[in-house]
């Protein structure tokens, strides 16, 4: 098994692989979508809170490195927790999209290094 996830941080951005989970994916003409959500695993800077899992934000769509000649398409929904004392949202703070763009920050990095040739 560790091999697969090997071979996966090769392919996905490695964020993905670590701390999210693949449920779905889909096949639609060359365009793959691939849907992951976070694990319910405690952010280590909340950890001596008490949090209770408090579903999911809005699902962000990235585009990523293209596979195999499909074009990619990550589907992406962060968790969130509430923290039970004092009811307040807890949830890690990911950088998962490029500024300005809806694709990763390695695509986007890429396709800015491959237009200065």
């Amino acid at each position: 098994m560790d091999n697969y996830v090997e071979l996966l941080k090769l392919i996905l951005p490695e964020f993905l692989v670590e701390h999210f989970d693949l449920v779905k994916t889909t096949k639609q003409a060359e365009i793959m979508h691939l849907y992951f959500e976070e694990r319910n695993v405690v952010p280590i800077e909340h950890q001596d809170l008490i949090l209770v899992a408090h579903g999911f934000h809005n699902e962000t769509t990235i585009q990523d490195f293209p596979l195999r000649g499909n074009s990619v398409y990550l589907h992406v929904k962060r968790r969130r927790w509430l923290e039970k004392e004092s009811r307040k949202l807890v949830q890690r703070d990911w950088e998962l999209v490029a500024k300005g763009t809806r694709m990763t920050a390695e695509f986007a990095s890429f396709l800015k290094e491959i237009n200065r040739y």
